[in-house]
């Protein structure tokens, strides 16, 4: 593959040399904090030039992308675990909009794109079919039942839709003063919460 530098190692694959890139900007991120951090930074930790890393991504913002994509899988995995900790629909929806409004934001991989100033990106991502796809797995997997308020399986993802376009909402326009997190779950309680009651 005609690959220089790499610190003496070059990767056997495309595969190899993106995910080593990915996780060098991953360290990055963490070491310098998503808006400081550069594609220089990234060239320098791998050993190669800018130019080699532009040859798998284009630009900063498609790197931090998929730092924000590598994050995610761990993400999902202790959101679900803390929508367990509640026993009703409407509870699970208003905190899954409250962790993830707290949780994104402090997040170095997935929040990446948020601190650097690539709203844009994000947003384009978190409102695709894939993801409300996968939003409606994770309420599929919590232990309440959505058909006592009325939501059939088949509504899961127009629920993760809207779920997720409100935390989106939220990150990309925080409240001026801002909310506490017991402020924001308040507020959303109050115009969601209704919406989500078992039907009688």
């Amino acid at each position: 593959m005609g690959h220089h530098g790499w610190q003496g190692n070059p990767p056997r694959t495309e595969e190899d040399a993106r995910q080593r890139i990915v996780a060098a900007a991953s360290y990055c991120v963490e070491k310098y904090g998503p808006a400081k951090t550069t594609l220089s930074d990234v060239a320098s930790e791998l050993g190669v030039t800018r130019q080699t890393v532009y040859r798998y991504y284009s630009n900063l913002a498609e790197l931090l992308g998929a730092v924000a994509e590598a994050g995610l899988a761990d993400f999902v995995e202790r959101f679900e675990k803390h929508l367990t900790g509640f026993t009703t629909p409407a509870e699970v929806a208003i905190e899954s909009v409250v962790y993830a409004v707290r949780a994104i934001a402090s997040e170095l991989r997935i929040g990446a794109l948020f601190q650097a100033g690539e709203t844009e990106i994000f947003s384009r991502g978190a409102t695709t079919a894939n993801a409300f796809s996968l939003g409606a797995d994770i309420l599929r997997r919590v232990p309440v039942d959505w058909s006592e308020i009325g939501v059939a399986d088949d509504e899961l993802e127009g629920l993760a839709e809207i779920l997720m376009r409100l935390f989106i909402s939220f990150l990309q326009s925080p409240a001026d003063p801002p909310r506490s997190e017991d402020e924001l779950r308040a507020l959303v309680r109050r115009w969601l919460g209704p919406a989500l009651q078992a039907r009688r």
